[in-house]
């Protein structure tokens, strides 16, 4: 295994692949077959369980649990008890190993507090889901969900801010002036592709989500 950072409280399985500069914090626990990306953290009482894929830059706070047949992309966000599931259906007395169902979370993508992902869907590029929402249906890139269950009520910028289209079908963001496209195939950033890095002027918040409210 690389230089990562684990507390000693934490469990680390052997043939764990956790990645350089990932930290790795009080009471968590990272199975055998998990694979781990970069400069990911794991907050107070996680867990990764075997054959879970998770790349680079992830964050996962305090109290989640990503369970088997889970795939998180770079930059993902996972915020305070969420919740991952793997079977639809299940029940004590029927053993579904062998029938975890896959839920992809894609590059970007914030699931907030106490949300709920129902196993077997997609969150798309960048989405956001707000805190308490829970999702049964794979979620467009951006896409914003909120409700019970949970409703496309927007889209959200890649900085997080809720974006408005003119006639036109474009909208601005407010933090970092990228212009976004909506088509009948989906919401676009026209000024930086999806799978690109923010340039580094962009990557540091300097303002509340209040600020830009006006």
């Amino acid at each position: 295994m690389s230089a990562f950072q684990a507390h000693p409280t934490a469990v680390i399985d052997p043939g764990a692949e956790i990645g350089s500069d990932t930290r790795v914090w009080h009471f968590a626990h990272i199975c055998a077959r998990a694979r781990v990306g970069e400069r990911c953290s794991f907050g107070q009482n996680t867990m990764v369980a075997d054959d879970v894929i998770i790349g680079n830059n992830v964050k996962v706070q305090n109290n989640v649990a990503i369970y088997t047949g889970t795939i998180i992309e770079d930059d993902v966000f996972l915020g305070p008890s969420c919740v991952l599931t793997n079977v639809t259906n299940p029940r004590s007395q029927v053993v579904r190993r062998a029938l975890y169902e896959k839920t992809v979370i894609r590059r970007g993508a914030s699931v907030g507090a106490n949300a709920t992902i129902v196993c077997g869907i997609t969150l798309g590029r960048y989405a956001f889901i707000a805190a308490g929402a829970v999702v049964t249906r794979d979620v467009p890139d951006y896409g914003l969900i909120a409700g019970i269950p949970g409703r496309l009520t927007g889209y959200m910028s890649r900085h997080g801010h809720l974006l408005k289209f003119d006639s036109s079908g474009r909208a601005r963001c407010p933090e970092s002036h990228f212009v976004y496209e909506q088509t009948s195939s989906g919401v676009r950033c026209l000024d930086l592709h999806e799978d690109d890095p923010l340039p580094a002027e962009l990557a540091i918040g300097s303002k509340s989500y209040d600020d830009f409210k006006s």
